[in-house]
């Protein structure tokens, strides 16, 4: 009895040491690796555009002056409303150009007169020289005579022409189609120029603006031009011809114009105070929406991107060496891709760099991966709640 009551402590002894031994060998359970969200980067042909600043202008802009002399009349059409080309907009006093024209009228009576005289006399006295009556030289003399009075009839009427268009000149019409700006001069005012009445320095009376179609004009700085032409030169850009080249206006309000424009000017040299080419485009405005001298912005459509990825915004991160994705390899692990992604197309990343087709970019789930951990990539879905963006995801290298 004593020899099995020995036994049985040094059996329990060794059976406790086995059990702490095997505790030892199989540890704590392990967690699975965590579920993220991915999406497959796929190459593919994007447009390329570019958010610029421009401002309007009137595509036609005329001024209308008073090309005579003379006391202003009256204003006949509205200010600010539409007006068409030849359309009354002021009255001079007409009263002393109707008198010049009168003068120059019977200055023309005068001179046909004296030439129809000069005319019978030198035919008459050409009659009389085979007959000896008249001398040779008396002939020469009327003719003569004849042919200055046909020349100061001819000076007449261009004296009674000018005096008609000077008078024409007191209704001063619109030059082209457009809109009429403000009253410059009051009635009562004289207006016009004493030396050069039709020259620089006549009277602005308004100015005409034609607002349909108007002018967007903008510039493009010199190195983005020539990023954009290397580019294409390689292949990863394609330019639009300049009638191709498309602008879509946002307005000051933040609303976008429903009406795109055309690029229809390119200018052929740099300009050398802000080192930007201009570039100008043509939209419509059938409804009035755009006025000139508004500054809006505008993003242009230059081309196509060729061979980039679409990566939504939650899956391009960035810490101070620049922007990165993080991707789940075949290995299944977590790989960090140095990208480059500067631009955005709607929500997405157009990432131009450092990505492959078929790689499986993290989108959602990035705050509980880092590189080398393994992940398990799902399926992402647009309205899947995105995790880990801002500065905690950036942490991870």
């Amino acid at each position: 009895m004593k020899s099995t009551s020995t036994r049985t402590p040094v059996l329990c002894l060794s059976l406790l040491a086995l059990a702490a031994c095997s505790s030892k060998t199989q540890g704590p359970p392990q967690m699975p690796p965590p579920t993220v969200g991915v999406v497959e980067a796929q190459s593919q042909n994007v447009p390329l555009t570019k958010d610029l600043v421009g401002r309007l202008s009137a595509y036609r802009s005329a001024d209308v002056r008073a090309r005579v002399s003379g006391v202003l009349l009256k204003r006949v059409y509205t200010e600010g409303t539409d007006v068409k080309q030849g359309q009354l907009l002021f009255q001079i006093d007409p009263a002393t150009y109707k008198a010049a024209l009168a003068n120059a009228e019977a200055s023309l009576a005068s001179a046909q007169a004296s030439y129809t005289n000069a005319h019978v006399i030198a035919n008459r006295d050409r009659q009389l020289v085979p007959q000896g009556y008249i001398s040779h030289q008396q002939v020469d003399t009327d003719e003569a005579n004849e042919r200055s009075a046909q020349a100061a009839v001819r000076q007449a009427q261009a004296n009674v022409q000018t005096a008609r268009v000077n008078l024409g000149y007191t209704d001063v019409t619109s030059p082209i189609d457009g809109r009429a700006g403000e009253q410059q001069v009051t009635e009562g005012a004289i207006v016009g120029n004493s030396t050069t009445d039709a020259g620089a320095n006549a009277t602005l009376l308004t100015t005409v603006d034609q607002l349909d179609p108007l002018y967007v004009n903008f510039t493009l700085s010199a190195a983005d031009l020539d990023t954009l032409r290397h580019a294409q030169a390689k292949g990863n850009v394609q330019l639009a011809a300049q009638d191709k080249t498309t602008v879509q206006i946002t307005l000051p309000s933040g609303a976008k114009y429903d009406q795109p424009g055309t690029l229809n000017f390119s200018d052929t040299s740099v300009n050398p105070t802000t080192g930007a080419i201009n570039l100008r485009a043509v939209v419509p405005n059938a409804d009035r929406r755009l006025l000139p001298g508004m500054y809006v912005t505008l993003t242009a459509n230059m081309g196509a991107l060729n061979k980039v990825f679409l990566i939504p915004q939650a899956g391009i991160q960035r810490d101070p060496g620049g922007a990165y994705a993080l991707v789940v390899g075949k290995d299944g692990n977590v790989a960090q891709k140095r990208v480059t992604a500067d631009t955005m197309l709607g929500h997405d990343w157009i990432v131009s760099n450092g990505l492959d087709s078929g790689d499986q970019v993290i989108v959602s789930g990035v705050q509980g991966v880092k590189p080398g951990a393994p992940a398990k990539a799902t399926p992402w879905k647009p309205d899947q709640a995105p995790a880990g963006q801002g500065p905690a995801a950036a942490g991870h290298q």
